[in-house]
């Protein structure tokens, strides 16, 4: 019988929350210990483990690709869902985003994880119609998938400069609190 060091059984004893996410997640552009993920980990009890699975460039088709490995490496109990920015800053369909959106949703379900979903918001490039339709997505897929979800989770940070870094898309490190602040309301419910 091996024994397992005592932090090790600790650590084995803790549910996981995945963050499945885009360079939003991943800390982008300053330290990622400094991110939102690394500062929501802060603010759930003991017994969760936030796992940051985010890679910059991250679309949900690729996500999509990734998870069914994460779901089986990390065994979450929640799965955070960041992603789509990246589909709708390269004009992809939005009826693919609504798929992946689903594929993953359903994939988490499966795994026996209980998925929060992020919406995103994009800017006007495309026009009304694609940014508004890209937008309803994410109500859409949590309405009827009775999910709980944040609206647009860079809300009051993605117009306001001094939250951005320069390239306007990406939120400083000043930032982070007030995202991890938007996210919780959500989560709190879903924690043990």
């Amino acid at each position: 019988m091996t024994c397992l060091p005592r932090l090790a059984q600790a650590d084995a004893a803790k549910e996981n929350i995945l963050v499945l996410g885009d360079s939003i997640s991943a800390g982008y552009g300053f330290d990622p210990t400094l991110g939102w993920v690394t500062l929501l980990s802060k603010h759930v009890p003991d017994t969760y483990h936030v796992v940051n699975a985010s890679v910059s460039g991250e679309t949900s088709a690729g996500g999509l690709n990734r998870l069914p490995a994460l779901l089986a490496e990390h065994q979450p109990s929640i799965v955070i869902i960041e992603l789509g920015g990246n589909d709708g800053l390269r004009g992809y369909p939005v009826i693919n985003l609504r798929k992946n959106l689903q594929a993953l949703i359903n994939l988490s379900i499966e795994a026996g994880a209980q998925p929060l979903l992020l919406g995103m918001k994009i800017p006007p490039n495309y026009g009304k119609r694609y940014t508004q339709a890209f937008a309803d997505s994410y109500k859409q897929i949590a309405k009827t998938n009775d999910l709980p979800w944040v609206d647009f989770f860079l809300d009051n940070i993605a117009t306001n400069s001094k939250l951005m870094q320069s390239d306007g898309i990406h939120p400083n490190a000043d930032a982070q609190a007030l995202i991890v602040q938007k996210v919780l309301p959500a989560l709190t419910p879903l924690l043990n």
